[in-house]
């Protein structure tokens, strides 16, 4: 009976057994040694403050237009008789080169009309002339006083010599008319268009085609009405412009210079539009090597030369941040410094009163960056730069470099 008890309650004691065994071990475990973590201390690159003289330049674009163009119209009617091989869109003309004809033989007829006229206007002024001195004659024994105007035919010598003015009048608007038949160009320029074809009959005021002045070239180029600020003067902004665009595959710049500003703010995008010249865009005078014509109709970049200021330093954009740049001081502590931006463009931002020469700004960015936070600088051989092992000094330089 016994045994039977004792057996049925074996497991029962083995438990327990291993149950105080267990608790012995635990409360016999020693603690493990606590050590204090260290905090990595991030490692940053810096660059040094240069206080600089800079020209404030003023980034635009603009597309490039003729300074003068015109609409070549038809002063008379008739047939096109002939077309020069140059009146042809692109062709590129001289002042006063004959582009067209229009068929001159009616005012040939009506010019030698007119010569006629004259002709007969001028036989009878001189035999007016002839009897007026034959009515001074007759009336030189006159013991009346003076004599009539009528008798001495004065009034007669005035009409002889309106039909000579009227006939040379007539003349002269013949003689026009039939220069008018052959159209020529009015400047030397680039034909934009041609409206009309050979043997085509064209009435007064045709639109023949369209002609460009190659002499200079314009651009209006809107700012953004804070921007005036940076030219030297905003009423008379004489000042150069660089113009830049893409031709045959290559980057082409032109020098131009600012010759007014329209004055007025744009309605719709609030921008104020400066106009910048360019002469002899089409080669024509000057053949510069390695540059390319300024074709109209192109687009250009323009950088607008502005003010020049003193104790400027120039960083690129992504070295500021909310306004803000981090300067590290001597034994590397962060001060996180609010700066005063005087102007910013698409590649860098402009500092005035803000930093020193010989400062140092952090160019890493790091997730979070604070004042009086411990930092060390990428390349330092100090003491504090080697307290940490190689290898963790090699793992924070690469997330250093990654963060950049």
């Amino acid at each position: 009976m016994i045994k039977t008890i004792l057996r049925r309650l074996t497991p029962l004691f083995i438990l327990i057994f291993f149950s105080v065994a267990a608790w012995l071990l635990i409360n016999s475990k020693e603690a493990p040694e606590q050590k204090e973590e260290e905090k990595a201390v991030p490692i940053i690159d810096v660059v040094n403050v240069e206080q600089k003289t800079v020209s404030l330049n003023l980034p635009s674009y603009g597309v490039v237009t003729p300074k003068n163009k015109t609409q070549l119209v038809t002063e008379v009617k008739g047939r096109l008789l002939t077309i020069s091989p140059n009146f042809v869109a692109g062709g590129v003309v001289k002042k006063g080169e004959q582009l067209a004809v229009i068929e001159p033989s009616d005012y040939e007829a009506d010019l030698s009309q007119a010569q006629a006229s004259l002709a007969q206007a001028q036989a009878a002024l001189e035999e007016e002339v002839a009897r007026g001195e034959v009515a001074k004659n007759d009336w030189k024994g006159y013991d009346g006083g003076l004599p009539p105007e009528l008798g001495l035919r004065v009034p007669q010598l005035k009409k002889e010599q309106a039909n000579v003015k009227f006939a040379q009048a007539a003349m002269a608007r013949a003689q026009r008319n039939l220069e008018r038949t052959i159209i020529r160009a009015p400047f030397e320029g680039i034909i934009k268009v041609r409206n009309v074809d050979l043997g085509q009959y064209v009435t007064l005021g045709t639109n023949l085609g369209e002609l460009y002045d190659t002499r200079i070239a314009e651009v209006r180029l809107p700012l953004a009405n804070n921007d005036l600020a940076y030219l030297e003067s905003v009423d008379n902004p004489d000042t150069q412009v660089t113009l830049s665009a893409s031709l045959a595959g290559r980057d082409v710049n032109w020098t131009g210079h600012i010759v007014r500003s329209e004055g007025v703010i744009d309605a719709d995008n609030r921008m104020v539009y400066l106009v910048a010249e360019v002469k002899d865009p089409y080669l024509r005078e000057s053949h510069e090597v390695g540059l390319l014509p300024l074709k109209y109709g192109s687009f250009v970049t323009a950088v607008i030369k502005g003010r020049t200021v003193e104790g400027i330093v120039e960083l690129p954009r992504h070295f500021v941040r909310n306004g803000q740049v981090a300067i590290i001081s001597a034994d590397n502590i962060v001060e996180v410094r609010d700066v005063n931006i005087v102007r910013t463009d698409t590649d860098s931002v402009y500092i005035k009163d803000s930093l020193k020469d010989g400062e140092r700004i952090s160019i890493t960015k790091l997730a979070s960056m604070r004042s009086g936070q411990q930092v060390k600088i990428l390349g330092d051989s100090s003491k504090d730069a080697t307290k940490l092992p190689e290898t963790e000094i090699a793992k924070e330089r690469l997330a250093a470099v990654g963060e950049q």
